[in-house]
């Protein structure tokens, strides 16, 4: 049995063509951030054909069961990447459209610092930093 058939299987999903095809896009993307578009692409590229509202029906049953997690950016870009439990910020160049995942520990602490400054517990955040290349 495949790691996705395990995957798919471990989060209750059926095993099915599409869904194996487009998990082992996701885990074979250099990105590792990917709009169901560019999944698509990559289906049509493997001469797989799996149409676009299916590319979209699966990625939102793999954000359902925890397999990937659904990123909005500005401009109403949704991308996706696969949820390995790490957590992690984003930055994204404004210019090319670049996404990379950075991790500070001292970003961290201060959330954390300034939910308690204000009479909070900090349970989750999402980060984006939006950037351009130094001139």
């Amino acid at each position: 049995m495949t790691n996705e058939n395990v995957e798919l299987r471990k989060v209750g999903l059926k095993v099915t063509l599409p869904r194996v095809k487009i998990l082992q896009i996701l885990e074979a993307s250099d990105s590792h951030h990917m709009s169901a578009e560019d999944v698509y692409k990559a289906l049509l590229e493997a001469g797989d054909d799996v149409g676009l509202a299916t590319v979209y029906r699966v990625l939102t049953q793999f954000e359902s069961a925890g397999l990937v997690s659904r990123l909005n950016f500005d401009g109403g870009h949704a991308v996706f990447e696969l949820d390995k439990g790490d957590h992690h910020d984003h930055m994204v160049c404004v210019d090319s459209g670049q996404v990379i995942e950075f991790v500070d520990d001292e970003i961290e602490q201060l959330q954390h610092t300034i939910a308690e400054k204000h009479g909070f517990d900090l349970v989750d955040h999402k980060l984006v930093l939006y950037v351009k290349p130094k001139k």
